[in-house]
C-alpha cells in the first residue's frame, strides 16, 4: 500500500496507530531475549462489520431499525427503581395535581461568608459571635516598639486623605522607598506618613527627593527632605524640595568639583544662596495663594555627595529642625550643626550657583542683576537659620539625615537609638523592607511622619 494513501488497517485490538505503515502482526520476545526471523506470519483474518437491518418504508426510503446492534461493549444497564423507594413520592403519578411529578428540591449549596454583612457596616471586620477560632496573629516587625507602653495610635495606616479630583496629582503615598549603591556607600531613604495623620486620614506632610546629576565618577547625588510645619500646606515640602533639587541640578558640575577640591568657604556661600532663593519662591507662592509666609512653608536638610569613590566627603545643609546623626563603632554622635546667623555671609562674594532669568523676581529674592537696582536682601525669618556641614566619612560608618519626626524620638528615647545601634553597626546595609522597618520602630508620644536617609560606609 502506497505511502500516504490514509489507509487504516484493523487488527485484532483495533486500528492500527500508524495508518501509512503496512501490517505488521505481533511478534512475542523470546525468553532469551533474540528475535528469531521465521519469515512473514501470516496475516490475521479481520471479521468484516455487519451492516445494521433497516426497514423499507412504503415511499421506498430505509429507515433505521429499533433493534439494537450489538457491540464488543454491552452498555451497562441500571436496575429500575420503583417509585416506592423515593422518600415522599407517591406511587401514582396522578396522584399529584396536573398529573406531574415535581422534583425535588436541592440543597442550596453552603456559602462561607467572605466579607463583612452589610448590616454590622463596610468597615466592621466580621467576626464570629464566639470569637476568633484560630490563634492570635503574630505582630510583625513593623509594629514593635521601644519605651515603657505601645503607642496610642494603630502601627498600620487606616484612612486615605480626602481626595480632589481636579487635583489628583497632589495626591501623595503613604510610604515612599528608595535605593542606591555608588561605589563605597550604600543609600537608604524613605518618608513614611506618622501615625497621627494615617489615624486621622491626612497627607503625608513630609517630603522626599532623590536624585543623581551627571554621569560617571563625575555624578553628583543629591537628597532633599522637607517637613511641613502643622497647619501649612503640605504642598510647600515638595515644592521647596523641587526647587532645590533642580538649582542643584543646574550647577551639579560645578558643585561636585568644588567637593572634590574640600573647598568648604565656597560651598557654603552657594548653598546659602540657593537655600535662601528656594525660600524666596516659597514666599511668593504664599503671597500668589493668599496666605501668610507662616502657612506655605516647611523645614528643609539636604545631603550631597559624589559617585566618585576616592571622594568620601559628604556634605549637609538646611533650614529648620531636623536632625544629623552618625553611628561610629557603635555609638551615635549627633552633628547637627549649630546655626549660623543669615549675615556671616554679608562680605563673602557670590558664585555663580543656580542662574536665574533676569526677571523681577530675580531683584526680590536678592540676586545681583548687571544693569539693575541694587541687591535687596530678603526678609529675615525668626527661628529658620541656616544649617551646614562638611565631614569626611570612614569606613564601618553610617550616616542619619532625618526630619524632625525621627530626630525628636532619636534624642527623646534612648532605647531606640540603641536598637538601630544594634541592628546597623554589624553585617550589610539593610534591604529596602527591613529599612523600612528599623526607621518605623515606634515609640509612645511620637507620632509624626519620619523621613531619613542613611548611608553605609565600606
Amino acid at each position: 500500500m502506497p505511502p500516504g494513501s490514509g489507509a487504516v488497517v484493523e487488527s485484532p485490538s483495533g486500528p492500527a496507530l500508524w495508518p501509512d505503515e503496512p501490517e505488521q502482526p505481533y511478534r512475542p520476545v523470546p525468553p532469551d531475549g533474540a528475535l528469531q526471523d521465521d519469515g512473514p506470519w501470516p496475516p490475521v483474518p479481520v471479521r468484516p462489520a455487519e451492516p445494521p437491518e433497516t426497514a423499507v418504508s412504503p415511499a421506498g426510503r430505509p429507515e433505521p431499525s429499533s433493534a439494537l446492534v450489538e457491540s464488543p461493549r454491552r452498555p451497562v444497564r441500571l436496575p429500575e427503581v420503583p417509585a416506592a423507594a423515593w422518600p415522599g413520592r407517591p406511587e401514582q403519578p396522578d396522584a399529584w395535581p396536573g398529573g406531574r411529578v415535581p422534583r425535588r428540591p436541592e440543597r442550596a449549596p453552603e456559602v462561607l461568608p467572605s466579607g463583612p454583612s452589610p448590616s454590622a457596616g463596610w468597615l466592621t471586620p466580621a467576626v464570629p459571635a464566639e470569637g476568633p477560632s484560630g490563634p492570635a496573629r503574630q505582630p510583625s516587625r513593623a509594629a514593635e516598639f521601644v519605651g515603657e507602653g505601645p503607642p496610642t495610635y494603630d502601627a498600620e495606616p487606616t484612612a486615605w486623605a480626602v481626595a480632589d479630583p481636579d487635583r489628583l496629582g497632589d495626591l501623595v503615598p503613604d510610604t515612599v522607598l528608595d535605593g542606591a549603591r555608588y561605589g563605597s556607600v550604600t543609600l537608604r531613604a524613605l518618608s513614611l506618613r506618622g501615625d497621627s495623620a494615617r489615624y486621622r486620614g491626612e497627607p503625608r506632610r513630609d517630603a522626599l527627593l532623590t536624585a543623581r546629576f551627571g554621569e560617571g565618577d563625575g555624578a553628583l547625588l543629591f537628597v532633599a527632605m522637607a517637613s511641613g510645619t502643622r497647619g501649612a500646606s503640605h504642598r510647600a515640602a515638595r515644592d521647596i524640595c523641587a526647587w532645590l533639587g533642580g538649582a542643584v541640578g543646574r550647577s551639579h558640575a560645578r558643585l561636585a568639583d568644588d567637593i572634590r577640591g574640600g573647598r568648604r568657604g565656597e560651598l557654603k556661600s552657594g548653598l546659602h544662596r540657593l537655600t535662601d532663593r528656594s525660600y524666596g519662591r516659597l514666599r511668593a507662592r504664599a503671597a500668589e495663594l493668599d496666605l501668610r509666609p507662616e502657612q506655605y512653608t516647611a523645614a528643609v536638610r539636604c545631603l550631597l555627595l559624589t559617585a566618585d569613590p576616592a571622594c568620601r566627603t559628604r556634605v549637609f545643609f538646611g533650614v529648620g529642625a531636623g536632625g544629623l546623626f552618625r553611628l561610629r563603632e557603635g555609638t551615635w554622635q549627633d552633628l547637627d550643626p549649630d546655626p549660623a546667623p543669615r549675615g556671616d555671609l554679608a562680605d563673602e562674594p557670590l558664585i555663580g550657583y543656580g542662574a536665574v532669568p533676569e526677571d523681577r523676581m530675580t531683584v526680590d529674592l536678592g540676586i545681583p542683576t548687571p544693569g539693575l537696582a541694587p541687591v535687596v536682601e530678603p526678609p529675615e525669618i525668626p527661628g529658620e537659620p541656616f544649617r551646614f556641614r562638611a565631614s569626611a566619612a570612614r569606613p564601618g560608618d553610617t550616616l542619619l539625615l532625618c526630619s524632625a519626626g525621627l530626630a525628636e524620638p532619636l534624642r527623646g528615647e534612648p532605647e531606640l537609638g540603641a536598637r538601630l545601634a544594634k541592628r546597623w553597626a554589624d553585617g550589610e546595609p539593610p534591604g529596602l523592607a527591613a529599612f523600612l522597618g528599623d526607621v518605623q520602630l515606634r515609640v509612645k508620644g511620637y507620632a509624626d511622619d519620619r523621613t531619613a536617609c542613611a548611608l553605609w560606609e565600606a
